[in-house]
C-alpha cells in the first residue's frame, strides 16, 4: 500500500511515478476523493460523539422539567452517531479496497518499458558450445528416468511432474547448496508454513491483485503460497522491531503453488512452468536507508549461486511496466537454455520498500520519535525446477550424460549424472 500522506502532500509526484506503471489519473483521483471523504467522516463522527457525550452530561444535571426534552435530543444524537458510524465504516471499506489496488511507486532508476523490454546489465559464466545438437531438459531427464511427466499428468493433470532417482537427488543437492551459500551471507534457514490466512496474502500484496494465481482451500480459510516470501514477510506482521536487530535475514525453503492463470499454451513442455515447484527464497527486513544496498546484496548472492553452478546467465533490470504490484525495482537472472536457444528467467529479486510493511504493520522502533515502517526485500536464491533445466541443458554431453559442476559434487556425490 502506498503512503497516503505522500499522496496528500505531493499528489503530482505520486501521479507522475505511477503513470510510468500505466496508472491513469482517474485511479488516484478516486483514491484521493475517498481519503478526503473518509477523513471528513472521522471528524464528523468525533464531533457527533462529543456532542452526544455532552448531551448525556446535561441530562444528569437537568431538572425534571428539562429532562425529557434532553433525553429526546440525546436519542436523536445517538441515531445520528450510529448513522455516521455506518457511513464511515462503508467509506473505510471502499477506501481500503481501492488503496489495495494501487501498486508501489517505482524506483526512479528502474527503466521504463513493458514485459520483454528489460535492460541487460551484465552477463556471467561462459556460454557453452556444442559439437552436437543439444537436447532440451525433457529429453535429457526422461532418457535417464529422472522425470515422469505422463504419470504426473495421469495423477494431477497438466503442469505437474514426478522427479525421480537422480532427478530427486539433484533437487536435494541444489537446495542444500543454495541454503549453505545463504547461511554464509547471514540468512537464517526457515521451513515456513505453506498454508496461510488471507491477512498474509493481503499483507504481501498478492491479494487482491493476484487472486487468479492463488490456490485456495475449499473448506478452510487458507491459501497455498506461491512463494515463501508470503510466510517470511508475515512472520513479523503487527510487530515493532528493535533497530539493533536489523537487518533480519531469512532463507525459506518450501513447495510453492501457482495456478499459472493466463499461461494457457505457454511453456507447456517439461518443468519450466508448473503448478507445484520448490524454492529457496531469500527475505530481508531492513532499515529504510539500507534497502537499496540490501537489494544489490541479495542480487549478488543469486549470482554467486548460479556462478558456482557454472551457469551462463544475464542480469536484467526489469522495466516498470513488468513489475509486480509490490515491487519498486526488480532484477532477474536469465539463463541461456540451449533447448530453447533463448534466455529465460531462472530467478529474481525485488525491493518492495515500505509497501508490504505498511500492510503488514511491520515497524521499527525509533527512540524519541514515531515508529517507522521497515523495508522488505525478497529474492529467489534457487528455484529448483528452473535450476535443474539450466544445469542439465548447459552441462549436457553428446551421450546424454551431464557434467556435475565442481561446487555441486560434494552435495551430489558424483561427477557425472545420468551415466548408464
Amino acid at each position: 500500500m502506498i503512503d497516503l500522506r505522500l499522496l496528500r502532500d505531493d499528489p503530482d509526484r505520486v501521479a507522475a511515478a505511477l503513470a510510468r506503471r500505466g496508472l491513469g489519473p482517474d485511479d488516484l483521483d478516486r483514491l484521493r476523493h475517498l481519503d478526503e471523504r473518509r477523513r471528513a467522516l472521522i471528524s464528523e463522527v468525533d464531533a457527533a460523539r462529543a456532542e452526544q457525550k455532552a448531551a448525556s452530561k446535561r441530562i444528569g444535571q437537568a431538572g425534571p422539567e428539562e429532562r425529557q426534552g434532553l433525553i429526546d435530543a440525546a436519542s436523536e444524537l445517538k441515531a445520528k452517531v450510529a448513522a455516521l458510524e455506518d457511513e464511515l465504516a462503508a467509506a473505510e471499506q471502499e477506501h481500503a479496497r481501492v488503496a489495495a489496488t494501487i501498486p508501489n511507486l517505482p524506483d526512479p532508476d528502474a527503466p521504463d518499458g513493458e514485459e520483454g523490454e528489460g535492460v541487460v546489465l551484465r552477463t556471467f559464466g561462459t556460454k557453452p558450445t556444442f559439437g552436437f545438437t543439444p537436447r532440451d531438459h525433457v529429453e535429457l531427464l526422461e532418457a535417464a528416468d529422472a522425470v515422469d511427466l505422463q504419470r504426473a499428468a495421469k495423477v494431477s493433470g497438466a503442469r505437474f511432474a514426478y522427479l525421480k532417482g537422480e532427478g530427486a537427488l539433484l533437487e536435494f543437492a541444489l537446495v542444500r547448496y543454495a541454503i549453505d551459500i545463504a547461511m554464509e551471507h547471514g540468512h537464517t534457514p526457515v521451513i515456513p508454513p505453506v498454508l496461510v490466512r488471507e491477512a498474509a496474502m493481503y499483507g504481501t500484496g498478492f491479494l487482491p491483485t493476484d487472486a487468479q494465481q492463488i490456490f485456495t482451500t475449499r473448506d478452510d480459510e487458507f491459501h497455498l503460497i506461491g512463494t515463501s516470501e508470503v510466510s517470511l514477510a508475515a512472520m513479523h506482521m503487527d510487530e515493532v522491531l528493535d533497530p539493533d536487530d536489523l537487518p533480519l535475514r531469512y532463507a525459506g525453503y518450501s513447495p510453492c503453488f501457482r495456478r499459472e492463470a493466463g499461461a494457457h499454451g505457454k511453456d507447456t513442455r517439461g518443468i519450466l512452468r508448473v503448478h507445484q515447484f520448490e524454492k529457496v527464497e531469500l527475505f530481508s527486513f531492513t532499515h529504510p536507508d539500507a534497502s537499496r544496498e540490501e537489494h544489490e546484496r541479495i542480487l549478488a548472492i543469486e549470482e554467486e549461486v548460479f556462478s558456482g553452478l557454472d551457469i551462463h546467465a544475464q542480469v536484467v533490470d526489469i522495466p516498470v511496466g513488468d513489475l509486480g504490484a509490490s515491487a519498486a525495482r526488480k532484477f532477474d537472472l536469465e539463463a541461456w537454455l540451449p533447448g530453447q536457444d533463448a534466455y529465460r528467467e531462472i530467478t529474481s529479486c525485488s525491493n518492495t520498500t515500505d509497501y508490504q510493511a505498511r500492510r503488514l504493520k511491520a515497524r521499527m522502533r525509533v527512540v524519541g520519535g514515531d515508529n517507522v515502517l521497515v523495508h522488505t526485500l525478497n529474492g529467489t536464491a534457487l528455484a529448483v525446477q528452473r535450476a535443474i533445466i539450466a544445469l542439465v541443458e548447459q552441462h549436457q554431453r553428446a551421450d546424454g550424460t551431464v557434467t556435475v559442476p565442481d561446487k555441486l559434487q560434494p552435495y551430489l556425490g558424483r561427477e557425472i549424472l545420468f551415466a548408464r
